[in-house]
């Protein structure tokens, strides 16, 4: 007990010698260094021991250019304040109001296309962006470059500010294959019921919100109608987090509210106040990856051909027709659920570029699945070739060559394989008189 008590005297006289910033832990110190590098987020309290976690946020003078009644905004000028404030409650507070004590010297302007006010929130998440998730984020730039000039291109076609292609990496980081905990699909993380209002297939063949194109077409124009809905986009982006009807009975509760009203009542959930200033914050990261210390390499476009298909076909097939590898065939038809094509009348598969005219040349050579008599079947954990061939009772080989696939082949959990049925000799009486025997 005298031990302890020592140690607390000793440890409240040397409070008072040693710098309140030699107490913080090395991670938070770290942390420090790095802030200071990155101009746009933090500038931290000189000499006090809140340094760590006090921060200013920045002003945001936002001035809209003028863009015709009813018509989305393309343009704005969006002014950052760095001022520095010497107390820990003055100057900013957390909706980004501000004092008349500005100094107009370090005032700075950037080129945004989405009108944004910078809160603390913003700035936490920026952090989380570049130190929490640092990797995983430079992936998600990555995967939404090879993408960018399509979602650019048809984000004008639209007349949408061009930003909010960034809204894509807040939902799945452009991941074809994303599925959230509600169930909603693909890089714009649709839900089945909206997918089908804005002309998306999803049935058992086909789930068109997992297609790059078609669910970029979807997501321009619902976010289109909700911002001619809302007249705002924080509001319209809102919605598409939580929905209209949730946002709109949010504003029937509060009249004259904007986005940023809201988010001080409970009238939304939390993932939907976030959600704002999440995508704000991927927004000035992805706007100027490098100076937060990210790297984005330069991306070759995704580019295929399509050809029409009048039949069903196994993409192991098509790919092997084509001469090129599978998980080729396979990455530019993510709408696929099966590896088979749908049993439409025709049917445009994408093929890697120079490929469709050996695609077509080849095609007549590989038999239409329901012709070889073989059944569909999802491999399994702890499949194997002659596992399945003895489980089906046909032969591996048999397996291989319905499926267009070569030796070494090794089934991998979630892949569709077609199944031979297994040919029974059947007993047919011969109508011959000669031989009634037979």
């Amino acid at each position: 007990m005298r031990l302890l008590i020592g140690l607390l005297v000793l440890g409240s006289g040397l409070s008072g010698i040693v710098p309140a910033e030699s107490w913080a832990w090395p991670s938070d110190r770290y942390r420090l260094e790095e802030s200071l590098r990155q101009e746009l987020l933090v500038d931290l309290l000189p000499g006090t021991a809140s340094g760590i976690a006090g921060s200013l946020d920045a002003t945001l003078a936002i001035v809209s250019s003028g863009a015709p009644a009813g018509q989305p905004s393309n343009r704005f000028e969006i002014e950052v304040d760095r001022h520095a404030v010497l107390e820990t409650n003055s100057a900013l507070s957390d909706d980004g109001n501000v004092n008349d004590n500005d100094n107009d010297n370090d005032i700075e302007t950037l080129d945004l296309d989405v009108p944004i006010v910078r809160t603390r929130k913003v700035d936490k998440h920026v952090q989380f962006f570049t130190f929490r998730i640092r990797d995983r984020f430079e992936q998600w730039l990555n995967r939404l470059e090879r993408h960018r000039p399509m979602v650019q291109s048809i984000f004008a076609e639209f007349n949408l500010p061009l930003d909010l292609i960034f809204l894509s990496l807040v939902e799945s980081g452009f991941n074809t294959n994303a599925v959230s905990r509600a169930k909603a699909v693909g890089p714009w993380q649709f839900i089945k019921s909206t997918a089908k209002v804005y002309g998306l297939r999803v049935d058992h063949w086909i789930d068109e919100r997992r297609d790059p194109v078609k669910s970029t077409l979807a997501a321009a124009q619902y976010l289109r109608d909700l911002y001619h809905l809302f007249g705002s986009w924080p509001l319209a982006m809102a919605a598409y987090n939580a929905g209209e009807r949730k946002v709109e009975r949010a504003l029937a509760r509060k009249e004259g509210a904007d986005f940023w009203d809201l988010t001080d009542t409970k009238l939304l959930k939390r993932e939907t106040k976030e959600y704002v200033p999440r995508f704000l914050a991927a927004t000035l990261i992805a706007k100027d990856p490098g100076r937060f210390g990210l790297t984005v390499t330069p991306q070759a476009p995704v580019e295929y051909e399509e050809v029409v298909i009048t039949r069903p076909l196994h993409l192991r097939a098509a790919a092997r027709a084509a001469g090129v590898p599978y998980e080729e065939v396979k990455a530019l038809n993510p709408e696929l659920r099966k590896d088979l094509t749908p049993p439409d009348p025709t049917y445009l598969l994408k093929v890697p570029v120079g490929s469709k005219a050996t695609l077509l040349a080849n095609l007549a050579t590989y038999q239409d699945w329901k012709r070889i008599h073989a059944t569909r079947y999802q491999v399994r954990r702890g499949d194997t070739l002659l596992l399945l061939a003895s489980r089906h009772h046909t032969t591996a080989e048999a397996i291989l060559e319905a499926n267009a696939l070569e030796k070494p082949y090794r089934p991998k959990p979630g892949d569709w394989l077609l199944i031979p049925k297994p040919i029974k000799a059947a007993t047919v009486a011969s109508k011959d008189p000669a031989n009634p025997s037979r």
